[in-house]
């Protein structure tokens, strides 16, 4: 294997004679690996996209390009540093955005961007604040990007499309766990409406699209050795959405008191202070272009996207466990419990964190 990927690697056009490849990070979408390069040369990101879950690699490397383009003007007119405040990707040594290989595999490559710090939760409000100015900043600079981006997800966060999914699985119900179900499937069908009420604003348009990164867990923002943020990676996921996605997201992931598949829901909570950390955070970079619409549903939000996993790990328990790994027959329904959970503690809070999104505009517009 380490041949082959050498072989691959030099396929590529980086400088410098390649010295290892090797594994790095647990890659649960996609394989990756650091190309270790002789002297002074730089270092380089090598990964296997996963072709299943990204079905059009070349339109999504396209994606990435140009929108890697405009962070680095805007990084440049800002007198910063292009090479390490946004990916770079390195081409094939013909020009191409990707090698795809005789077993019909897709590879890329990036710059390895060295002297960074990553973390891997956001463990005190003050981490959170920057994890939220990171995915703020890089929603404002893309804020005037009008190209077309390719839809390399579709129906992704799209309740209408998750609803539709939901209703064909338990109408087949393929390995009869549906009857066991009954409880949580009433916490799904009890959330319909309001769920579908707030996606009918995005399709109206009274949320706009905006260009997006959807998965905007803290491991993918960079952060100098002075701990302020420096780049936001992994950018497979971009495409055109509402930035509330973004930003739902990121309270499913910071903010949970647990594990995502926690089998004690008693360690299952929504920290408020991780809540208001990244809101004041996000919104100080943001406050410049979201309409009001966008900021009276940003607490709605985290409630819709927890909603969406809720419904996501039930439906694929129900439909036989085909999308997400597992590791017990129940895993998904234990999946699915710990994110109830959550949502019920977001739920129970939701006043305080409408609230907290008004002091935080109202905190940054005064700074």
């Amino acid at each position: 294997m380490e041949q082959n990927l050498n072989q691959i690697a030099g396929k590529f056009a980086i400088e410098g004679e390649v010295v290892r490849v090797k594994p790095l990070g647990e890659g649960f979408i996609n394989d990756t690996f650091i190309i270790e390069t002789e002297g002074n040369n730089p270092n380089y990101i090598l990964q296997r996209k996963n072709k299943k879950i990204f079905t059009n690699i070349p339109a999504m490397m396209d994606n990435i390009l140009r929108v890697t383009t405009h962070l680095k003007n805007k990084i440049l007119c800002a007198e910063g540093d292009p090479m390490r405040e946004a990916m770079t990707i390195t081409p094939t040594k013909n020009g191409q955005l990707y090698y795809k290989d005789e077993e019909c595999e897709y590879w890329a490559v990036c710059l390895f961007i060295d002297d960074t710090i990553a973390y891997q939760a956001a463990k005190t409000p003050e981490l959170a604040y920057q994890g939220g100015k990171g995915i703020g900043k890089f929603q404002a600079m893309l804020a005037d990007f009008t190209e077309p981006l390719a839809d390399i997800l579709p129906g992704f966060h799209n309740m209408r499309y998750r609803l539709k999914q939901w209703d064909e699985v338990l109408a087949k119900d393929p390995v009869g766990r549906k009857a066991q179900c009954e409880e949580q499937i009433d916490w799904i069908e009890s959330r319909r409406d309001e769920m579908l009420a707030f996606w009918e604003k995005v399709e109206n348009g009274i949320i706009p699209m905006r260009v997006t990164h959807n998965d905007t867990k803290i491991n993918n923002i960079l952060f100098d050795k002075q701990g302020n943020v420096l780049c936001v990676i992994d950018l497979d996921t971009v495409l055109s959405s509402t930035c509330l996605n973004d930003y739902g997201d990121a309270m499913r992931s910071y903010t949970n008191t647990g594990a995502e598949d926690d089998p004690n829901l008693d360690n299952v909570s929504m920290s408020l202070d991780i809540f208001k950390g990244y809101t004041e955070g996000y919104l100080s970079e943001t406050k410049v272009f979201l309409n009001e619409a966008e900021i009276e549903n940003l607490a709605f939000s985290a409630k819709y996207i927890t909603f969406e996993q809720v419904l996501r790990f039930l439906m694929d328990y129900i439909d036989g466990d085909n999308y997400y790994k597992i590791k017990s027959p129940d895993h998904n329904l234990v999946r699915t419990k710990a994110q109830y959970k959550l949502l019920q503690s977001m739920e129970e809070q939701y006043d305080k964190m409408k609230e907290i999104v008004k002091e935080a505009l109202k905190g940054s517009s005064e700074n």
